[in-house]
């Protein structure tokens, strides 16, 4: 298995989230984040005044997939996000050992 991280714009999140429904992957986990890369910073200017943005707001997702599905993932991520070369976006993959789904019932929450 691998552990799928995205960090990507948050415009894209839904084309991307919609793709990734379409090849049958479920169950993701989506944080708002602030990310800082190349170049580290960006002159904006507001009202007449120049100041610098440091970090960029982003969406990361996380999920596993298992290796059959991570060409198609890593695929339909870089198509839909629009991720290019210029290394705004980014996909992260690492191997995964195990990955353990915890079913909470009334009967085994409850205590004796």
């Amino acid at each position: 298995m691998k552990m799928i991280t995205a960090v990507i714009k948050p415009v894209e999140f839904d084309n991307v989230y919609a793709a990734l429904e379409e090849i049958g992957v479920a169950g993701i986990t989506a944080t708002e984040v602030r990310a800082v890369g190349h170049p580290k910073g960006r002159t904006e200017l507001h009202r007449g005044a120049e100041y610098t943005v440091s970090f960029r707001t982003k969406i990361k997702i996380e999920f596993a997939v298992t290796d059959e599905q991570l060409d198609a993932v890593i695929e339909v991520i870089t198509h839909a996000a629009h991720i290019d070369a210029n290394g705004e976006d980014k996909v992260f993959v690492t191997s995964l050992e195990q990955a353990i789904r915890i079913i909470h019932t009334s009967k085994a929450c409850a205590t004796p």
